[in-house]
């Protein structure tokens, strides 16, 4: 079949509030002098008013010709160059023939504390008797945080800022009337607003940006505001709000419930990331398709949102782009993308792939097995050699990284299942690929460029290298195509032969109806890889429980496409689930999701129904665990309750088993669950910021994506952040503390769904990996774009 390319056009997708002053446009186009983005009511007495005060000139690649006297230095692995004892910037590439300069901050205001007293506003109204006069607020309260690092030499680091004001007036403001803000310092522009709570935004509505399917069994905004030096906005019970069409019409009424206590625990760890009380507003039964926003009198509306058949397909084609937006080894550009970026490491254009001794088996960047490796490159550049290795290209790169590693092939396996469970979704589904015309579906394709790496550097006797790595981080000022450091592709080693085996023997699978002689290349490649890891597992005597998970879902993969008996004893021999309660995870123990999943999905006569059945048992635990944890978050945000507070908690759904039990058993609770799960990285969170970009009305302006900051480009769409992160976890972090030098009130008493900083210096929040976050949030978008 064909595959089609699906066009809608934007208007449903722009903001309708006339108070959203900022568009989506990087540091370079915007102007240096503070300015107001938006005002709009967070209470009937209370304006939130958010400034962005200065903004980052990024550095530039200039040519460089070397003068005596001048001085290069190295600090890391970064090269430095002072002329005259002026710094200069960062060397870059391998000639050493551009400079890299600092960057810069502009516009920014000298003296902020005038933010805080009351007598900076004059509040006034002609059509509101209480503020015919000028009126000072009754209170002033403020929240303020970094809206970007500039790296201005070496490792200092200056920030724009952003604040938000909170002006509590002394009477509320009327519906309909409007109202003039006036900055006494003559600092700002007049504002004007009319409070329109049926068309101005209020930031204290959280909605999805992706919208609804009209068959969701959950729909759904929250409601609550944190002032900062002002605390929690309360608001009281019985709340009523409607659900407006794009007309303006009523087509929802409903009234708000009580979602969660500021003080009642969210997880194992009895903390509370939300830091108010949060009001859940629930429009379930609205089906009608249409474009919407959520409105609460007093308050203002939400953002718009559609309730579509296309949603979740739409959101999910933007995140599965984000795949090919990260591939190496090509060059990217139109008519397959808007961003631009030359081919990077590819062999034929010049850079060298050495052969490293080192195995991600043993690195510190896989599972370091050994226990040597201290600082995740050491090992690797030990063990570099002279011997190039051809065909070493292609996959996945990650964030402030260009590595390719074999954990990434979680993304083939999650995209190659949803092709499995849905054709009749994404057989069709375009995702504008270079491989689009040809027969297979796009999803397919796109798994296979990630798993086709790993295929090209396999050795004859089947062995499969863990992945491609430079010698260090990249140094500064370098964009991919420009690496100085060495490059090595890591020893064949057995427990990335036993994934790659595991992966190829899905592909091959997958691919039977679509290609059969495809179908058997990955199958032949899969038996080769499993086989020399066999005749190697012995060698030592013991390895981390992830060898024996890894080795335990190829024996179920290649049972499963082959029925050879001795794939089947093997996949007995290891698995965990050999008796009753035992889980699909347990931390420093073993971690056997995929494998469970695959023999319950084996449809073959010699399954052991005994085992299948605990493996259920596991599967549907672990999705009991999700729901129950996502009914205590106020946001209904799911993951495991000991895991912590960070790495994509926030950002992306903890959904795949969630996903899985809707399929297996057709229970409507899990599908429910799933859904909500998708709402805080959606949007409907505090800051109401979609964690992917390209997608919604807000989303990461500063990933950390090296080459769209040093060619001043807009990150490409599709990539989701790590987001906020639990400011107690990280208090001792290097970024938190520069953080800490902009932050108001004091970090520590940043609830954690409003810690999150988009500053691009900050790894754990700004990055995004491929196998997490990037791979769960496409798989739980594409379930619910597939599923029927």
């Amino acid at each position: 079949m064909r595959k089609g390319v699906r066009r809608r056009g934007l208007a449903a997708w722009m903001p309708v509030c006339a108070c959203v002053l900022l568009a989506h446009v990087g540091a370079a186009g915007e102007r240096p002098g503070p300015r107001v983005l938006h005002i709009g009511r967070v209470a009937p007495d209370t304006l939130g008013v958010t400034l962005q005060d200065g903004t980052v000139e990024y550095g530039r690649q200039l040519p460089y010709e070397a003068r005596p006297g001048d001085a290069v230095g190295q600090q890391e692995q970064h090269l430095t160059v002072r002329r005259d004892g002026v710094f200069l910037g960062w060397l870059v590439g391998k000639e050493r023939r551009l400079v890299c300069t600092p960057d810069r901050v502009v516009g920014r205001m000298a003296d902020i504390a005038w933010l805080d007293r009351a007598e900076s506003y004059a509040l006034s109204s002609e059509e509101d008797p209480a503020y015919v006069r000028e009126t000072a607020p009754a209170a002033v309260f403020r929240k303020t945080k970094p809206s970007d690092f500039a790296r201005v030499e070496g490792w200092p680091f200056q920030s724009p800022l952003r604040h938000v004001l909170y002006l509590k007036a002394p009477q509320p403001f009327q519906e309909g009337k409007r109202y003039r803000v006036r900055f006494t310092n003559g600092a700002l522009p007049e504002l004007s607003l009319i409070c329109d709570s049926a068309s101005v935004r209020s930031e204290a509505l959280h909605v999805s940006h992706l919208g609804f399917r009209p068959d969701d069994p959950a729909k759904v905004a929250f409601l609550s505001c944190w002032l900062g030096s002002g605390g929690a906005a309360a608001y009281p019970a019985g709340q009523a709000f409607r659900v407006l069409d794009a007309s303006g019409q009523e087509a929802f009424r409903g009234t708000a419930t009580l979602s969660g206590r500021a003080t009642e625990p969210e997880d194992a760890y009895k903390r509370n990331y939300t830091g108010t009380d949060v009001w859940l507003l629930d429009f379930s039964a609205l089906k009608k398709p249409g474009t919407y926003r959520v409105s609460v009198a007093g308050l203002g509306c939400s953002y718009p949102f559609d309730i579509a058949d296309d949603a979740w397909r739409r959101a999910f084609t933007v995140s599965a782009r984000g795949f090919f937006h990260q591939r190496s080894g090509i060059e990217l550009g139109p008519p397959y993308t808007a961003f631009r970026r030359p081919a990077c490491f590819l062999p034929a254009a010049g850079v060298t792939v050495l052969h490293s001794d080192c195995g991600l088996l043993d690195s510190a960047n896989g599972l370091n097995a050994l226990g040597t490796d201290k600082d995740n490159f050491g090992n690797l550049v030990k063990g570099r050699t002279d011997r190039a290795i051809a065909n070493a290209w292609g996959g996945y790169m990650d964030a402030g990284d260009w590595d390719r590693r074999i954990q990434h092939l979680i993304a083939s396996r999650y995209l190659l299942e949803l092709a499995e469970l849905f054709p009749g979704t994404f057989d069709t589904l375009s995702l504008n690929l270079p491989e689009s015309k040809n027969t297979l579906p796009d999803v397919v394709d796109e798994a296979l460029f990630n798993l086709d790496c790993y295929r090209r550097m396999q050795t004859p006797e089947g062995g499969v290298r863990g992945g491609i790595e430079s010698a260090e981080h990249p140094r500064h000022g370098e964009c991919s195509w420009q690496e100085s450091l060495d490059v090595m592709a890591y020893a064949p080693d057995i427990w990335s032969s036993f994934v790659y085996a595991s992966a190829a023997a899905q592909a091959a699978r997958v691919l039977a109806p679509h290609d059969a002689a495809l179908a058997a290349v990955y199958r032949e490649s899969a038996l080769r890889a499993m086989v020399w890891a066999e005749a190697r597992h012995g060698e030592r005597p013991s390895y981390p429980h992830d060898v024996r998970d890894a080795r335990n879902l190829a024996a179920a993969e290649l049972f499963r496409l082959t029925g050879d008996a001795a794939w089947h004893a093997l996949f007995l021999k290891t698995t965990v689930f050999t008796c009753p309660g035992m889980d699909l995870f347990v931390w420093e123990k073993h971690e056997q999701r995929e494998a469970a999943w695959t023999y319950l999905r084996t449809e073959r006569p010699e399954t052991d129904g005994r085992i299948r059945g605990f493996c259920r048992e596991a599967l549907l635990r672990e999705a009991d665990n999700r729901l129950r944890n996502g009914r205590k978050a106020s946001f209904r945000w799911a993951k495991f309750e000991w895991a912590p507070g960070q790495w994509g908690a926030f950002s992306a759904p903890d959904g795949v088993s969630l996903a899985r039990a809707h399929l297996l058993t057709g229970d409507e609770s899990y599908l429910v669950a799933l859904v909500l799960a998708c709402q805080a990285g959606a949007g409907a969170n505090p800051l109401n910021l979609c964690y992917t970009t390209g997608l919604g009305h807000e989303w990461p302006q500063h990933p950390l994506h090296i080459d769209a900051r040093l060619t001043r480009q807009a990150p490409p769409p599709g990539l989701t952040v790590g987001g906020p992160i639990d400011v107690a976890r990280h208090k001792d972090y290097w970024a938190q503390k520069i953080v800490a030098r902009s932050c108001y009130p004091d970090v520590q008493r940043w609830p954690t769904l409003e810690a999150y900083w988009d500053v691009f210096w900050y790894p754990p929040m700004c990055e995004f990996t491929i196998h997490t976050p990037m791979a769960q949030n496409a798989y739980a978008w594409g379930y619910l774009a597939g599923r029927k």
